[in-house]
């Protein structure tokens, strides 16, 4: 039996009958499933429970249904009724301890030469250096690659997810005796680039002052651009690929002899991986633009980017440009006017599709940007949808009479994101549901209290509450992962940290 077309409601049992009938694809199986699942969880008879909390003196993790206490050491899965214990590695000295990791999914469209490359693992970035590939189910070691004894590596980041990851040194600075003898350094920092399953060294290139300028201040790889910060508030951008097919030295392999290091095996103790990617001249800039805290975003259909403009005029307004023609589209200027402590935020949307969230204290805009084919006429952002808190909308009088007669006017204005109002703080996109997880908090009766929203992502129509149970304090910081029958809500608390878990049930009632 073909799926049914349109928007014609159907129900769990009846899916649930067509799939044991057969169905056309893969593809349609897990849409089936997932509209499945999207139907249970948004019936009345089902809640999301608190089944499981637990604190740590350490910062929390949560990925792909994992979470990680004690530096990546302590892995718990959340796939069963209540999060259980994956694996625990023994305690690391300071030297070893784990800097930073990453979770790699294995790919299920091509197979690979070893079993082991076929499971997914964490890349775990240590504090001597050491890059280890370890199973993401058992926490056992399946590959390691000593990376450098001169430069100090510390941060892992996603180039292409899934497909090319890079590892950043900390940035080279002078000692005070070096700037007091007017010593600088050109060399700001090194790039190590890595493909995964397998994993394969793309090589290491310095970023230094001769070739990018004496202002940088950070660098980030991202799709194949190299996005350089610099310190008079302006981006550039660079293509890797460029510079990858022009100045590399010499192909990398781990395990094989290099002349790099003087026929040592590339990424063993103590010589490492040599730097390959040696650029000796100015690069061609792709893209230029001057913002606010070195933030510019690129997304769309076609491309656009969205930046802030580095005056205090520009401050709390957003502008979309067309990243072919840097025209600022029709009603390309976005600013929220919400008096609060907190800026309001806004980025492409995580879906593909195009859209633009913003979000304020009181309302979300989800944004869209058209733009005819061929046409000589700027692009146009329309609003999608728009979501609104349900705080009282009548703005608190600035004047009070007291009872003999006076008149006593505020001082202050009654802030946007004041916590004893209902308020906007986090979104959360669960991609497989379709659904957009909006945290909103109230502090009316004394207490900081949250509760999840779940809207329709096409529509923005509401479809269902969550009440968190524990207190909300927005003193601290507080992130929350929506992952299909899970919610995960990870706050801090002083100098602690805790996690707790919701879970999909059947109420009671």
């Amino acid at each position: 039996m073909a799926p049914c077309r349109g928007n014609r409601a159907v129900n769990a049992a009846q899916l649930l009958s067509r799939r044991r009938s057969g169905v056309p694809d893969a593809g349609t199986l897990i849409r089936l499933n997932t509209r499945i699942l999207r139907n249970i969880l948004l019936q009345e008879n089902r809640d999301f429970i608190k089944v499981w909390s637990k604190t740590s003196k350490s910062t929390i993790m949560y990925e792909n249904g994992k979470i990680y206490f004690e530096n990546y050491l302590n892995c718990y899965s959340c796939i069963h009724s209540e999060p259980r214990v994956l694996y625990k590695l023994p305690k690391r000295s300071k030297l070893e301890k784990f800097e930073d990791a990453l979770l790699c999914q294995s790919p299920i469209d091509k197979s690979l030469a070893s079993p082991s490359d076929q499971k997914p693992s964490l890349l775990t970035l240590t504090a001597n250096n050491w890059l280890y590939r370890l199973s993401a189910e058992t926490g056992k070691e399946m590959q390691q690659v000593y990376l450098s004894s001169n430069h100090k590596f510390r941060y892992l980041g996603w180039e292409v997810s899934q497909e090319t990851f890079y590892v950043k040194s900390v940035q080279k600075k002078e000692t005070p005796l070096e700037r007091q003898a007017g010593i600088t350094h050109n060399t700001v920092l090194h790039l190590a680039i890595f493909h995964v399953f397998p994993l394969q060294i793309v090589g290491i290139v310095e970023i230094n002052r001769k070739v990018f300028g004496n202002g940088v201040t950070d660098v980030v790889l991202s799709q194949g651009v190299l996005a350089v910060s610099h310190s008079n508030k302006s981006v550039k951008l660079y293509s890797f690929e460029h510079i990858v097919q022009k100045y590399m030295t010499e192909k990398l392999v781990l395990g094989e002899n290099s002349s790099l290091l003087g026929g040592k095996k590339v990424g063993e103790a103590p010589f490492g991986i040599p730097v390959n990617i040696k650029i000796t001249e100015c690069l061609p800039v792709l893209f230029e633009v001057s913002c606010t805290n070195n933030g510019v975003q690129i997304g769309g259909y076609p491309w656009h980017y969205i930046y802030t403009p580095p005056h205090k005029n520009h401050k709390g307004t957003h502008r979309i440009c067309s990243l072919k023609d840097n025209i600022m589209a029709t009603n390309g200027v976005q600013n929220m006017s919400c008096n609060s402590l907190e800026n309001d935020s806004i980025f492409f949307h995580p879906d593909d599709s195009g859209r633009i969230i913003h979000v304020g204290p009181t309302t979300i805009n989800v944004l869209q940007i058209l733009d005819e084919l061929n046409s000589s006429l700027p692009s146009k952002v329309v609003k999608d949808f728009s979501m609104m808190t349900l705080r009282n909308i009548n703005p608190t009088s600035q004047v009070t009479v007291t009872s003999s007669g006076r008149t006593v006017k505020r001082r202050f204005h009654q802030l946007d994101d004041d916590p004893d109002q209902e308020t906007f703080r986090l979104v959360e996109y669960e991609d497989e549901l379709d659904l957009l997880a909006v945290v909103l908090t109230n502090g009316e009766d004394g207490e900081g209290r949250a509760h999840i929203r779940l809207h329709d992502n096409q529509s923005g129509q509401l479809q269902r509450r969550i009440d968190l149970h524990e207190p909300w304090d927005e003193t601290y910081r507080h992130e929350l992962f929506f992952d299909k029958d899970t919610i995960v809500h990870i706050e801090q608390k002083k100098t602690n940290f805790c996690c707790h878990v919701y879970k999909l049930k059947a109420n009671r009632k």
